[in-house]
């Protein structure tokens, strides 16, 4: 198939038993279960994530994303009586999350579009948000009443925002929308950037456990951050992939990461992206003049799909992503479409469970790449 074809959003489309949609993660993070795919022998194993360590050696690297997803869904009433669902998506007018005292950046959703200058009451506080106006895109700048540090207001009254397949098959199931235990569960073990509006969530199978035991394998370990936006659940609207506008999202590589990456790769072993996340913050990263990783931030709005040249990706672990989405592009640019749509078919006959709650994929980079 060639590059044009595979430009075409449909090709990325597959059939999905809604069964196999994970409401709720496993008992244990890492009793997840793992389809190994080596591209180079056209193979398919199924494995466990706790067994990942038979798949790496002493001196390869782990790379995963280190940022926190904050309880930033929100429930606020109007003076009319009216709800309101409230996202918060970023702090100030560039929606970073650095400002205390900026105003905060949602999405809404109401019955009625807002105006500016009305005040909404925020469930669960005594705190009240006033409407400043409505962005470009749609979203809303809400500027508190009170002078207010947000993360305590999240905090205090927020829930986490969980994918909408999730919700939705909890829906179906007749569940409720939040448990207990997607507070704890729906965060990796060693978040620590809170900011992100969706988990990393390849890197939601590693526990503390797990990560001791490829410690002492000798397996390497560092964490770059993406923080994840509410774009990342944008479905591509258009035919061709080439004109689907990708959200723009906040990375940073810190200087021990890009050291444990250079370090890694000259001594010829491999660098092991732990979800698309990490791949798009090092492929969007800065490079020397000898192509060596170099520590920064910045934003990237990349696009990772068939005919590109990856230059710090040996091997992924990943989740079964959506139909028709970015990410599956993403995975095919890095197995092989052919591969990759393999792999799905298989992991389907064999109740794979897919998305955030599911299982995972660890591939490695064909030889011809």
């Amino acid at each position: 198939m060639s590059r044009d074809d595979l430009d075409d959003i449909g090709h990325y489309d597959f059939e999905l038993p809604p069964s196999l949609i994970a409401a709720h993660p496993p008992l244990e993070r890492s009793a997840a279960r793992m389809l190994v795919v080596d591209p180079a022998a056209r193979q398919l194993v199924d494995a466990s994530v706790s067994d990942i360590g038979d798949w790496l050696v002493a001196g390869d690297l782990l790379v995963f994303n280190d940022v926190r997803v904050s309880p930033v869904r929100l429930h606020a009433t109007r003076t009319t009586g009216g709800h309101v669902e409230m996202l918060v998506v970023g702090l100030g007018t560039e929606g970073e999350w650095l400002d205390c005292e900026a105003d905060w950046v949602c999405m809404t959703r109401s019955s009625k579009a807002l105006k500016p200058g009305e005040t909404l009451l925020l469930s669960g506080l005594q705190l009240g948000v006033v409407v400043q106006h409505a962005t470009e895109d749609g979203r809303h700048l809400m500027r508190p009443t009170t002078s207010t540090d947000p993360w305590e207001a999240f905090d205090s009254a927020g829930a986490l925002p969980l994918p909408p397949y999730i919700l939705k098959r909890r829906r179906d199931l007749g569940l409720p929308a939040q448990d207990s235990i997607d507070r704890q569960r729906y965060q990796t073990v060693f978040a620590s950037r809170p900011g992100a509006v969706a988990a990393p969530t390849a890197s939601l199978h590693f526990d503390e456990a797990l990560l001791s035991r490829l410690d002492d394998a000798g397996v390497q370990r560092t964490t770059v951050t993406l923080w994840v936006g509410a774009g990342t659940f944008q479905p591509v609207k258009v035919d061709k992939l080439s004109e689907h506008r990708m959200h723009s999202e906040t990375w940073e590589v810190s200087a021990e990461a890009a050291q444990a990456v250079n370090r890694t790769r000259q001594a010829g072993r491999r660098v092991i992206c732990v979800g698309t996340t990490v791949v798009r913050t090092l492929e969007s990263a800065l490079t020397g003049l000898a192509g060596e990783l170099l520590p920064g931030q910045g934003k990237t709005n990349l696009m990772v799909r068939p005919g590109h040249r990856f230059r710090f990706v040996d091997a992924l672990v990943t989740n079964f992503h959506l139909p028709k989405s970015t990410l599956l592009a993403l995975v095919s640019a890095f197995a092989g479409y052919s591969m990759t749509m393999a792999a799905y078919r298989h992991a389907v006959r064999a109740e794979y469970r897919f998305f955030s709650y599911g299982d995972a994929m660890l591939i490695a980079r064909p030889e011809s790449t």
